[in-house]
């Protein structure tokens, strides 16, 4: 009987309720493991997790079996939940509705990898707001902008 063999690589992108500066460096990378942790209880590959105080990027090896959706809702679940818990911040933090999903191929990784791994330096030159709405138009996704994040300029 032949098995089934694939991977699929997906950035997603998410940002912080009301686009708060909240996600701060003394504890940002603690987060960043945790979520790491969290794709791997899912059997998942994380490929690298990484952003700024208001949004982040995960990059995810994901077997078919997994839906793009259920993944970053566990993911936004289980980290907030992490994040209050820890007390990082006064207050309750929770993630925006909503995401962004994008695939790339194989081929890519390399790419991806080094873009999300450069958030700091990357958004000194260019907004969230900007860089998300790179990301639609370079992947042909058409929206509505009443649907699109709380943004901050």
């Amino acid at each position: 009987m032949a098995g089934t063999f694939s991977q699929i690589y997906i950035q997603y992108v998410f940002a912080v309720k009301g686009r708060e500066n909240l996600l701060q460096k003394p504890w940002r990378d603690e987060v960043f493991k945790y979520i790491a942790g969290i794709i791997k209880g899912k059997n998942q590959k994380p490929i690298i997790v990484n952003g700024v105080t208001d949004h982040i990027h995960v990059f995810v090896g994901l077997k078919p079996a997994m839906s793009i959706s259920d993944l970053v809702r566990d993911i936004k679940n289980n980290s907030s939940n992490f994040i209050n818990e820890q007390k990082f911040i006064k207050g309750k933090f929770s993630w925006q509705e909503g995401y962004g999903a994008f695939s790339y191929a194989h081929s890519q990784i390399e790419n991806v990898y080094q873009y999300i791994a450069n958030q700091e330096e990357h958004h000194r030159k260019k907004t969230f707001k900007e860089e998300y709405l790179d990301f639609l138009q370079k992947f042909e996704i058409e929206y509505n902008e009443k649907y699109l994040f709380e943004w901050i300029d």
